[in-house]
């Protein structure tokens, strides 16, 4: 933590069991826009699952309610579009997963918190820094 109170990472794990690399900071990502997927000190930051974004994915994840190409400078989000890294809830990617949109992960930069909702095994097959 910062003298804000702000989560600036490492101080996470991610889903390898490693020290939680950094997703994006252009954009800059994560519920605590620190660039990590990070739950934060009590654990209830949800955007923990570090994607790559393709048009095939915005365009579902924009069919379902959750327009991530649009800006929307409010909450300091500049709107996605395809090649962004971004920390995505993980319950939008087991949804994405579930309708075969699922888009790739970055391992080292997914929080380990999601191994509660998403298998390691399922991750690994859609993994972008293993392969």
């Amino acid at each position: 933590m910062n003298v804000a109170g702000r989560f600036e990472g490492p101080t996470e794990f991610n889903v390898l069991g490693e020290a939680l690399q950094p997703c994006s900071n252009d954009p800059l990502t994560g519920f605590f826009r620190t660039g990590y997927c990070a739950a934060g000190p009590d654990g209830a930051a949800q955007h923990l699952v570090c994607i790559e974004a393709t048009e095939e994915f915005l365009a579902y994840s924009k069919s379902m309610g959750n327009d991530l190409s649009c800006p929307m400078p409010a909450f300091a989000f500049p709107g996605l579009k395809a090649g962004d890294r971004w920390c995505l809830v993980a319950m939008r990617w087991k949804q994405a997963h579930a309708a075969g949109m699922a888009p790739r992960v970055y391992l080292r930069a997914t929080n380990q918190a999601v191994l509660e909702l998403i298998s390691l095994e399922t991750l690994r097959a859609y993994a972008r820094d293993l392969n």
